[in-house]
């Protein structure tokens, strides 16, 4: 597994580009905005991209799908608890902020433990909640894509419609402090970290 870091919007949101080596099928995780340098960064790794996956339902991952999925025809992927969030429509400040636009509804319904198939690379879905009520992440090969529910030194807000903290805290301490230590964790906004980097230093988990 291989993937590249596009950083889109002014929230600078982390969408990733995970894909096969061999094959060059990706998965283009969060596509939250400007779709055009997405599209760019697709066109200069050659990647061919088989599939779009939100790790949540917040605008500014959701708000370029619809650019991702028509371009290049593939499905939308998502956890049915957020399906309900796509419609950019209802933030509407940030979403014209961002230039996001209503996302087309998911074409798969991901639960945990479900598997994507990229190539000959496999993504396996962990659920969450906490942050949104499905909010997921994407392991693979020793990887995380853990969205909005843990960063390096911080943890995701549950301020918002649909948050938990007591969700967010079982969350990070039974599905992702629980993978093996060196686990990169790669988040929704900001740098990578690793399982035990977060367990031994991150002032929201001590």
């Amino acid at each position: 597994m291989k993937y590249e870091l596009v950083i889109v919007g002014a929230l600078e949101t982390n969408c990733y580009l995970v894909y096969c080596e061999e094959t060059r099928a990706c998965a283009v995780i969060d596509p939250g905005a400007e779709h055009e340098k997405i599209i760019a960064a697709i066109a200069d790794l050659e990647l061919m991209p088989a599939v779009v996956l939100n790790t949540h339902g917040h605008v500014d991952h959701i708000g370029g799908n619809v650019d991702i999925v028509q371009k290049y025809g593939v499905p939308l992927a998502m956890h049915p608890a957020d399906a309900g969030m796509l419609k950019v429509s209802d933030h509407i400040e940030l979403s014209l902020l961002l230039g996001a636009r209503n996302s087309p509804p998911p074409d798969r319904l991901l639960a945990e433990g479900d598997k994507i198939a990229v190539g000959r690379v496999s993504l396996r879905v962990i659920h969450i909640p906490g942050h949104t009520p499905g909010s997921i992440g994407f392991v693979a090969d020793g990887v995380l894509f853990s969205g909005d529910t843990l960063f390096c030194g911080g943890v995701g807000r549950t301020d918002l419609p649909g948050g938990s903290w007591k969700d967010l805290e079982m969350s990070i301490r039974e599905k992702i402090l629980t993978l093996p230590d060196e686990t990169m964790v790669l988040p929704g906004h900001g740098p990578w970290t690793t399982v035990e980097q977060e367990k031994s230093s991150n002032p929201f988990l001590t």
